[in-house]
């Protein structure tokens, strides 16, 4: 399989058209802000939860599993590493426990957050040389229950949303700062080609990468230096190539009267708020009214 083309990265799902897909981009943006912000400062079992969520979100919006695996494949594997990783490794704490009290006090509450989470779970375990400790496994889950949130929510929002949608959102939202001379239509257009023009580049590499497996190179006999010298050749073109696509894109804008907003005024998409959007909503305040109560880091 293509890897290149198999990435989410910008993309975006046409076809089916699901739950998500109808839902306000407004609407979305605020959900997509509430998986970024609301892990800061969150308890172990608020981040789970937050993956648990995102997982059934996308189970009962009818994604393809085509879709589905293309978004979570590379980072279940990423972050399945990374947890194993946390765990085996050092904890940071070089410190060696001694009991100053009587044994009649371990049935106090354990003085640190993890004790929480982690309940009864008898640690450390000793693996040979490798060693897993408590703090270890409770920095596993929170750090890769974090990449996981900020990194699928992001790609699920981009391949539910058009950029079109996309920007008509944030140029509803943003509307307040033009008040201030910003240019806020100008912006938005760098965002849209941006996220048009992720393809291309991934395009451009895959090309560029099947041009060097053509040539069947051996690089054990050419040298760390010789192999060095043709991936800078190679960065260099993917480099000249990106420059062409953008020229030719500017002047296209151009032609088609892109000179400036006042002359060109762009009509991203037309926004209306829907019974969905209003349940979406105030689902989204019960969320962060369970937040702000009961999701704090212990």
């Amino acid at each position: 399989m293509d890897l290149l083309r198999s990435l989410p990265l910008g993309l975006y799902l046409e076809q089916p058209v699901t739950g998500l897909h109808r839902l306000d981009p407004r609407v979305k943006l605020g959900w997509l802000l509430t998986f970024l912000i609301a892990p800061i400062w969150a308890s172990n079992a608020w981040r789970i939860a937050g993956v648990v969520v995102l997982i059934l979100l996308t189970l009962g919006a009818g994604i393809p599993w085509r879709a589905w695996k293309q978004q979570m494949g590379w980072l279940l594997v990423i972050t399945v590493s990374v947890f194993v990783l946390a765990c085996l490794l050092g904890d940071g704490l070089a410190i060696t426990a001694s009991h100053r009290l009587p044994a009649l006090t371990d049935a106090l509450p354990q003085p640190n957050n993890y004790h929480y989470i982690l309940g009864e779970l008898r640690l450390p375990w000793n693996l040979g040389h490798l060693r897993i400790t408590r703090y270890s496994l409770y920095m596993a889950i929170r750090f890769t229950t974090l990449l996981f949130t900020l990194v699928y929510s992001s790609s699920l929002y981009l391949l539910t949303t058009a950029p079109e949608e996309m920007t008509a959102g944030l140029d509803e939202l943003m509307q307040p700062l033009a008040r201030f001379n910003l240019p806020i239509t100008e912006i938005l257009l760098t965002l849209t080609l941006s996220l048009r023009f992720i393809p291309l580049v991934l395009e451009e590499v895959q090309n560029l990468t099947r041009s060097i497996r053509t040539r069947a190179i051996r690089w054990q006999q050419i040298g760390m230096k010789q192999s060095v010298n043709i991936w800078l050749i190679v960065v260099e073109r993917l480099v000249e190539n990106l420059l062409l696509r953008a020229e030719q894109i500017a002047l296209a804008m151009d032609v088609r009267g892109f000179t400036s907003p006042n002359t060109h005024r762009v009509q991203w998409h037309q926004l209306r708020l829907r019974p969905r959007d209003g349940a979406a909503i105030a689902l989204l305040i019960l969320v962060w009214g369970i937040r702000l109560t009961w999701g704090w880091q212990v």
